[in-house]
């Protein structure tokens, strides 16, 4: 797979819009982002999304740097995008869902929205309406025939393990007529053998659409990061090996780290200066740490 050097494993610093326009079309595989959440936090600079005076500037803003992201994404590449809402005067705003419409309006075709569930969220002080313990991830492309990796993400399976809620749970091993002959498993030999283990996939089963991420700490800032585990999941997906994963809102860089952990390679921009440097020496960080285990390794 080739790669124009030009914008490959970059970390740009500046407007996302501004750099996206000079980027030649169907550049990246996926676009993996989680763009700053509508009046969440000041990052002190004065081309920041996030601070429009009104919800419906923010979603406007939003769809047209995406779109711009539709642009450079390959015909078979796909985007991740992580939306958090907002409360203002004790109502919910609903943005997440008010971006995924519009952005179906401008032209991107919606595949799926993931809750992304937070075991260790914040506390909170609210006491007429439940503490808030996810965000949203909207699964985005633009055909329907698409780069997806199924067997990259799948997860264990739940029937025969200790966690099941299906009556009888292990017993159904090897016992004939163990299930129905009617409904939806009628006529499945393996099944009414008593072979369930054979008809679920050795790799694991899909990956369901609730996702369980602890929140991750960054040691160069006070604030929760984009985790791990969870850029992890989406570029296994959504990128092959050797390609390019775009984040238009970089932040502190988890996203360029973990596509070149996984071998992939990264593109990424922000407007903040200090944001872009965190980056690269975080990706610093990571080539020195292969470099030292590859020394070792040889000795």
């Amino acid at each position: 797979m080739t790669v124009q050097r030009q914008w490959c494993d970059e970390i740009l610093c500046g407007d996302a819009l501004d750099w996206l326009r000079q980027m030649p079309a169907d550049l990246v595989d996926s676009v993996v982002t989680s763009p700053p959440y509508y009046r969440h936090r000041d990052y002190g600079h004065a081309d920041q999304l996030g601070g429009e005076a009104t919800p419906a500037e923010y979603v406007e803003r939003l769809v047209e740097i995406m779109e711009e992201c539709r642009r450079v994404l390959k015909p078979t590449g796909s985007c991740w995008l992580v939306l958090g809402d907002k409360y203002i005067d004790g109502q919910l705003l609903g943005l997440p869902w008010r971006v995924a419409l519009a952005l179906q309006e401008n032209g991107w075709i919606l595949r799926s929205d993931i809750i992304w569930h937070k075991p260790n969220a914040m506390p909170s002080a609210v006491k007429n309406r439940p503490t808030t313990d996810h965000e949203y991830i909207f699964l985005l492309t633009r055909q329907k025939k698409y780069y997806y990796d199924i067997d990259a993400i799948r997860e264990p399976h739940v029937t025969f393990s200790p966690q099941s809620r299906m009556r009888g749970g292990r017993s159904h091993f090897f016992q004939r007529d163990s299930t129905p002959e009617s409904g939806k498993n009628a006529g499945s030999s393996n099944l009414h053998d008593g072979r369930w283990d054979q008809a679920f996939h050795p790799l694991g089963r899909n990956k369901r659409t609730v996702w369980n991420v602890p929140l991750s700490k960054s040691r160069d800032s006070h604030f929760a990061v984009f985790p791990r585990q969870l850029v992890e999941t989406m570029i296994a997906a959504s990128a092959p090996p050797q390609g390019l994963v775009l984040d238009p809102f970089l932040g502190s860089g988890t996203t360029a780290v973990v596509a070149h952990q996984l071998q992939r390679h990264f593109l990424g921009i922000d407007c903040v200066d200090d944001y872009c440097q965190m980056a690269r020496d975080r990706l610093a960080n990571v080539d020195q740490a292969q470099a030292s285990e590859a020394s070792e390794g040889s000795s």
